[in-house]
């Protein structure tokens, strides 16, 4: 098979030596960043993506995934040992992981954690070998109208399928919308909300932003909650290892019913946290004994920690091949791909094979990796989380200044990334998805460049997004998805019970 080949060219192009370094590297980062609580892979990537603007783009994106896988595995130690969450998907497994840790069972707990976290991960990578290719040979018949189609689903997907309130998920849109209008109009020239301040005439970068929204505010939040490290040691064993190796084949079922969660969450705008908490939840349901869940169930360490990876991972599938990213750290890496001049889309799978098939043989390397090294490194982690955080959240926001810095190398993007910290923390604080923001930012420009494009091509006639019956399926189910949470509101009105009628002594 053609995917085969391209995956042994793949692997010849991540076996560099460079790579294979940068890949270490990008693993020993991401499992810091998963470990800090405050930080996480869409932060760290972020934060650190700016360091990359001088590298290969294929080792550098290398090295971010790799961050991302790291982040992944990461999140765990702090949930099993401390119980905090070191992710936000990870916060599911504290359920029955911390209980494991003070049972005296921590190490079974790390290693089933890390190794289902593999398994969800290579499963989400086999997908995108063998399904990326077919589905950039599909998108290859796209033109604008279907781009922005696919736009449009992916916008309104995120007001159907969030678990925040439509309302403030379209508020966060609409603001990312705004910003991304900032700057010089690419097709008429006209200058757009600049007020004649001349640094506004480039537009709020993808950058600036994303450092402040993620890693300034996480850290304010994190700063005002008072964080404070207490937890449990833990030194993994290769005994216990492998005999929790030899239980693990016998939730084979936990396993597959995580990992299709997992993909679909990761394919479709869900993301790794609200898979997380639906395997668990359907785990719980579907146990033979579920009041034992909650009290250290090694089940309810395996179903998180397994789905979480797979939508992390499957969440580059879109992003490749439709340049659709399907979590907030994919929307990350898509800006990175933007700044190396690269487009993401089915023709990324013909102009840059090299890049493309050496990123997808660099998941199965890195995953490799990352469990050897959480493996074998978890008591460094579990000491280096005593040192106070009043110490770690300065050096962290010194790199975050420097990551703005080195972008236009101006103090002017120091300032706004603080103004966007603060702006981040604030919809921390009233609850406000940061996710939306950050897709209507990256997408904005692209998604009103389609829509242009189709109404010249048109002369404005909004009928082309009903021309022909794949941009019309892709249209009417975004509108579904647009009013999925309406159709749920009026289905439980329905189903609400009648007033019970007033009893005949009450009758005047």
């Amino acid at each position: 098979m053609d995917e085969i080949g391209n995956l042994l060219h793949g692997f010849s192009v991540a076996l560099t030596l460079p790579n294979l370094g940068f890949m270490l590297v990008g693993i020993t980062l991401g499992v810091l960043i998963g470990v800090l609580p405050g930080l996480g892979g869409a932060n760290g990537i972020a934060i650190l993506l700016p360091l990359t603007l001088s590298m290969n783009p294929t080792t550098a994106i290398i090295m971010l995934s790799c961050i991302y896988w790291g982040a992944l595995f990461g999140g765990a130690i702090t949930s099993i040992l401390f119980n905090i969450p070191g992710e936000p998907w990870s916060v599911a497994t504290t359920f029955d992981g911390y209980p494991m840790a003070q049972q005296g069972r921590a190490a079974q707990a790390l290693t089933a954690a890390f190794t289902s976290s593999f398994v969800g991960a290579l499963f989400a990578v086999v997908l995108i070998t063998f399904l990326a290719p077919l589905l950039a040979k599909f998108a290859i018949r796209f033109g604008p109208a279907e781009f922005f189609a696919v736009q449009l689903l992916t916008f309104c997907s995120f007001v159907g399928m969030s678990k925040e309130p439509p309302a403030k998920v379209i508020a966060a849109m609409m603001l990312g919308f705004a910003l991304a209008a900032v700057g010089m109009d690419s097709v008429t020239g006209q200058l757009r909300m600049t007020y004649g301040y001349p640094p506004l005439l480039k537009g709020f970068d993808f950058l600036i932003a994303v450092i402040g929204l993620f890693g300034i505010g996480e850290i304010l939040l994190t700063m005002e909650e008072g964080l404070a490290f207490k937890g449990k040691h833990a030194k993994i064993d290769p005994k216990v290892v492998w005999s929790t190796w030899k239980t693990l084949p016998r939730h084979w079922l936990t396993f597959l019913r995580s990992t299709a969660i997992g993909c679909w969450m990761g394919i479709t705008p869900g993301g790794a946290t609200p898979a997380s908490f639906m395997s668990y939840g359907i785990a719980r349901r579907m146990s033979k004994e579920p009041d034992s869940f909650g009290k250290g169930q090694i089940e309810g360490v395996l179903a998180p920690e397994t789905a979480a990876h797979a939508a992390g991972t499957s969440a580059l599938l879109p992003m490749l091949t439709l340049g659709i990213p399907g979590s907030p750290t994919a929307a990350v890496l898509l800006g990175g791909l933007l700044i190396w001049g690269l487009q993401p889309g089915p023709m990324l799978f013909v102009e840059q094979k090299d890049f493309v098939w050496g990123l997808i043989a660099s998941m199965y390397l890195g995953n490799i990796v990352g469990l050897f090294v959480v493996l074998t490194t978890v008591p460094f982690w579990a000491a280096m989380l005593r040192i106070p955080f009043s110490v770690i959240a300065p050096v962290i926001v010194v790199i975050c200044a420097i990551g703005a810095y080195t972008v236009h190398s101006s103090m002017f993007d120091v300032v706004l990334m603080l103004v966007f910290g603060v702006l981040g923390y604030l919809f921390k604080k009233l609850r406000y998805p940061l996710a939306p923001l950050v897709l209507a930012l990256v997408l904005g420009d692209m998604a009103e460049a389609s829509f242009r494009q189709s109404m010249l091509i048109s002369q404005g006639s909004l009928s082309i997004f009903w021309s022909n019956g794949l941009v019309g399926g892709i249209v009417g189910l975004a509108l579904v998805m647009l009013c999925w949470p309406l159709l749920g509101t009026v289905k439980s009105w329905l189903q609400r019970p009648p007033p019970a009628a007033p009893a005949e002594g009450n009758a005047s």
